[in-house]
């Protein structure tokens, strides 16, 4: 398993991978690999002849006052874990190989990041957006793989790629859960034993909504005020948004006839959790 640390040596590994006919898949992390991510390397392996794993904790997407510095980091378990799982590359940049001095170029989407996380976290996408075209420059995939936990950032990707003209296919990867339910990340590192029974309200809260719709119960605003009781039972809890949207657009749904997203993001003293789920319509 090779391991680069400068764009111009992954650069001038992409060159050869392309000369050589090589189908490059691409797993961009920021590192403290667990099974979520291991579920997507499987999925690169399998729609690729060269599986690309990048680690880099990326500043520009922390806004003041979050978890850039205490955020959880493990690189030498991550490289065992990425050759366990025939990882050909890790691409683990320094902050100054993406961001040198005098950097001032950033990408932007107009309208998906006026949803969901982008509206408590304004510089999130922008971040997310910038370095995932710096990283598709440098790592030349044919094909990227990234979680349905984050999905309005697969949207916004799929949309980044459309808009921009990229020739890479982007796959999401179902999110994968531990056996209580709790949605993979790694933020869960951060969860003490007592807030467990908290963490797993985002999913009960999740297939509570999906039995209301099975009872004929539709009306998005009678699923969300329930959501909302629901949540209260933890005083741990400060919820930042229930929404339940349009897959495509993620704008608000009055009604869940078609299949629509529910998404949840809630902090739990100062650790951010989000999950979702698709919700299946009546029609």
């Amino acid at each position: 398993m090779e391991i680069l640390h400068t764009v111009a040596e992954m650069q001038t590994r992409a060159d050869k991978m392309r000369t050589a006919g090589k189908t490059t898949a691409f797993v961009p992390t920021m590192g403290y690999l667990h099974e979520g991510h291991l579920s997507l390397l499987r999925i690169g392996k399998n729609n690729g002849d060269d599986l690309v794993l990048s680690i880099f904790v990326n500043p520009a997407q922390f806004g003041p006052n979050e978890d850039l510095a205490s955020y959880p980091r493990s690189l030498e378990t991550d490289l065992k874990l990425a050759e366990q799982e025939g990882v050909d590359a890790v691409f683990i940049p320094t902050d100054k190989a993406l961001y040198q001095e005098g950097y001032q170029t950033y990408v932007q989407l107009d309208k998906l990041p006026g949803h969901l996380c982008g509206l408590s976290r304004p510089v999130f996408f922008k971040g997310i957006a910038t370095v995932v075209t710096q990283l598709f420059n440098i790592v030349k995939p044919r094909v990227a793989v990234f979680g349905e936990k984050d999905f309005q950032q697969l949207a916004i990707i799929r949309q980044l790629v459309t808009d921009l003209k990229f020739d890479i296919s982007i796959l999401g990867g179902p999110i994968v859960r531990e056996i209580d339910g709790l949605a993979m990340s790694s933020r869960n590192a951060y969860l003490k034993p007592e807030m467990r029974p908290a963490a797993l309200s985002l999913s009960q809260a999740l297939t509570m909504a999906q039995e209301m719709v099975h009872e004929g119960i539709c009306a998005t605003d009678v699923i969300v005020e329930k959501t909302k009781r629901h949540f209260a039972q933890h005083s741990s809890i400060e919820v930042d948004y229930i929404s339940i949207c349009d897959p495509s657009t993620l704008d608000g749904v009055a009604a869940v006839e078609q299949d629509s997203l529910m998404a949840l993001a809630v902090n739990l003293d100062k650790i951010r959790l989000i999950d979702n789920r698709i919700l299946k319509g009546k029609k």
